[in-house]
This record gives structure tokens, sequence and C-alpha cells, in this order.
């Protein structure tokens, strides 16, 4: 609270009027910041003319966000603050799975990604596949950057879903010249 108080350049007497503790200020944070996530979240998907797109664009918003996010700070919000936990939870199980599973289906009806993928799975594990980078026991903070975590596994499961035009519209994007 006095790093806080500090920053904001007022008394934590002021911050206490509004906000009861410090759980009640990261809660409430952590609320208006997922709500914003979920807004530009939503307009990639809506903006995007493909799956592919789509999933880059989520990508560079996923850049934006793990830039300014210690990996530390996922486990002390676990571990210290198990109502806010709860939002991340929920984000994960109900607003990421969902925007997969829907990123999925369309692009199957595009062609971009295979039919024969089962939704409901590879969902899930994109889904855990994005939490297991943010584990410092599998990727330690001193040893992986953590958006280089997130772009190889982005990656590696779009090459994995992805039909041949799917490949050939992410070599595209990435600028990439290969022999078929």
């Amino acid at each position: 609270m006095d790093d806080i108080a500090k920053h904001l350049a007022m008394s934590k007497k002021t911050i206490y009027q509004y906000f009861r503790n410090k759980d009640e200020v990261i809660h409430t944070l952590m609320q208006r910041q997922f709500a914003i996530d979920c807004e530009e979240f939503e307009c990639i998907a809506r903006d995007s003319a493909n799956v592919v797109e789509e999933v880059f664009g989520h990508m560079r918003k996923m850049h934006r966000m793990f830039s300014s996010i210690n990996p530390n700070m996922l486990y002390d919000l676990r571990k210290f603050h198990p109502k806010t936990w709860e939002i991340v939870t929920k984000f994960r199980t109900e607003v990421a799975l969902g925007m997969v599973e829907q990123a999925l289906e369309k692009g199957k009806k595009d062609g971009f990604v295979r039919v024969d993928i089962n939704t409901k799975i590879i969902s899930k594990l994109r889904v855990e596949q994005i939490e297991l980078g943010f584990n410092p026991a599998v990727f330690p903070p001193d040893k992986y950057s953590m958006l280089d975590v997130q772009i190889a596994m982005v990656e590696h499961f779009l090459y994995g879903i992805c039909t041949l035009k799917g490949h050939k519209l992410i070599n595209k994007i990435k600028e990439i010249t290969e022999e078929e």
C-alpha cells in the first residue's frame, strides 16, 4: 500500500477511504483490466478476416500484456489473493476457452483448420498450454522469456491445427518462403 500511495502521490489514508484493504485494491484493478482485455480480444476476433489472422492478433495483444507482467504475479495472486485468482480462472475457463473454440470452428468453415480435430479437446489443450508457459517451474524466467515461450507455443499450436491452406497463410504472415 505504501508503494501504491507513493505512485499515486496520495496518502494511504486517502486510498483507504475508497478501499477496505490491499486485496480489494488488487481485486478491483484486476476486474477492470480483465474487462478491458476481454473487449480487446473480442474486437480482434470480430475484425479478423480468418482464424490465422485472429490468432496472430491475439498473439500481438498477449505480447502487450506479457511485456508488463512479472511471471511471479500470477503465483502471488494464486497464493495470496484467492478471490482475485477466481477472476483469472474464470477468464481462462470461460472467456479464453470460448474464444479458442469459436476461432477453431470459424477456421474449419473457412478451410484453414483441419476438420478432423476435436474442438473441445484442442481448445482446452491450448488454454492449458498458455498456462504452462507461465509456470516458472517449467520455464524459469531467468532462462526463458515469457514472450518467447508463448510465441513458440502459439506457432506450434497453429501449425498443428491448420490445413495446408492455413500453413500457407501462416508462412505469408511470418514472411517465410517454403518449398512444398
